[in-house]
């Protein structure tokens, strides 16, 4: 049994106190980390494959970034938007200079639940409808708004009523998306890859569906790249895999590298029906996550992590069908392992190597959302670890 004085040390003990008890927490303490290891209170070292919620693009610590933040934090630490900053513009200039052909103007918030909840506002006011089409399975934030266009939400959603007439398509099905979307139809809100659904991808004859529906009935159709974008899937944004450009593009995440931040991508035809107050944020576009949203941007380009990434799948998806895994599904490095069994026991088998995998909402499904500067030696030692689980029996 913990003494006194070793439970007041542990930071388990200290949040349970403290805080509200909302989070299942993985038993151990990270003191460091560096790449894509993880480095612990008790001496372990853990290849992250979870990237702390796809957050970590670069891995930890990565040296452009630490530099860019540091210095940044030195010259200035806050304006708001009440004041022009270069820093601002340069993220500006660097998101839209790998957004899809057509997406040129950026609005800065703070998380991706706010970049949802403002795309979702943005389309009900530009088209002055009321109904809004999601798709079952789909998660975009705990906000009212984005709580209200995700699946089953209503188990904790906990607002008396949504802000708005919801509906929901269900995936892959292009007769019913057509048949759904019609004159009414403000927005139509959905993740190239559903991520909390286990990395489900959409298939392209499904999305181009969509985009063509929205187009016809004059629907606003909005891309929930938070998790599925800023090089993940291979590419800057996923619908450039499908060959679409949606109306407005939703980012956070991965795009500070770490650092909390979050956008809202708009064609220019949206961006016309707006002017000074009727979007705001105080933090939103601050100078430290500007800085980091440039050094993102232009680390994942030196560096070359869109090819890296879609080797890194090619190898996942060749190595580590192996042990309790069936079959993978996804993009790039927003993959699911289809198991044999329980993903939770999975995960638990894979953190006794020292591997960190993530579970999803499928509860056969684990999910690798790695750092872009994932390694081969990386993906080998997850395929040798999976390969020591034995699968399940028959």
């Amino acid at each position: 049994m913990a003494t006194i004085d070793e439970q007041m040390g542990d930071p388990r003990i200290r949040e349970a106190a403290l805080t509200l008890p909302v989070y299942g927490q993985l038993p151990f303490v990270p003191e460091r980390a560096s790449g894509c290891d993880i480095f612990t209170r008790d001496g372990r070292r853990i290849l992250d494959l979870y990237g702390g919620h796809a957050v970590a693009a670069l891995g930890y610590g990565h040296p452009r970034l630490v530099q860019a933040i540091q210095e940044q934090s030195s010259k200035l630490l806050f304006q708001s938007n009440a004041v022009a900053l270069d820093v601002r513009a340069d993220a500006a200039e660097q998101l839209i200079r790998v957004s899809p052909a057509g997406i040129d103007r950026v609005f800065f918030i703070n998380s991706g639940a706010e970049a949802n909840e403002n795309a979702l506002r943005m389309a009900l006011t530009v088209t002055g409808r009321s109904k809004v089409l999601a798709l079952t399975h789909g998660f975009h934030g705990r906000t009212a708004a984005a709580a209200a266009v995700t699946w089953n939400s209503e188990k904790w959603y906990g607002f008396p009523a949504r802000p708005f007439d919801v509906e929901f398509i269900p995936r892959d099905d292009i007769a019913a998306a057509q048949s759904m979307i019609d004159d009414n139809t403000a927005a139509v809100i959905f993740e190239p890859v559903q991520g909390v659904a286990g990395a489900y991808d959409l298939s392209t004859e499904f999305v181009q569906a969509l985009r063509a529906a929205t187009s016809k009935h004059g629907a606003i159709l909005i891309a929930d790249e938070v998790q599925s974008g800023m090089g993940r899937c291979g590419q800057f944004f996923a619908v450039k895999a499908h060959g679409v450009t949606p109306d407005i593009i939703t980012s956070a995440k991965a795009l500070g590298g770490g650092v909390p931040c979050g956008a809202v991508l708009c064609s220019e035809s949206i961006a016309t029906n707006f002017g000074a107050g009727d979007l705001g944020s105080t933090f939103g576009g601050g100078p430290i996550a500007a800085a980091a949203i440039t050094a993102t941007v232009q680390g994942i380009l030196a560096e070359h992590l869109l090819a890296n990434v879609r080797a890194r799948e090619a190898q996942i998806r060749e190595e580590c069908v192996v042990g309790p895994v069936r079959n993978i599904q996804g993009m790039g490095l927003l993959l699911g392992l289809v198991c044999d069994r329980p993903a939770v026991e999975v995960r638990d088998a894979l953190l006794e190597h020292d591997i960190l995998a993530g579970t999803s909402a499928d509860p056969n499904v684990i999910r690798i959302l790695a750092p872009l500067v994932l390694q081969e030696s990386h993906v080998h030692h997850l395929a040798q670890a999976l390969g020591k689980i034995a699968p399940e029996t028959e």
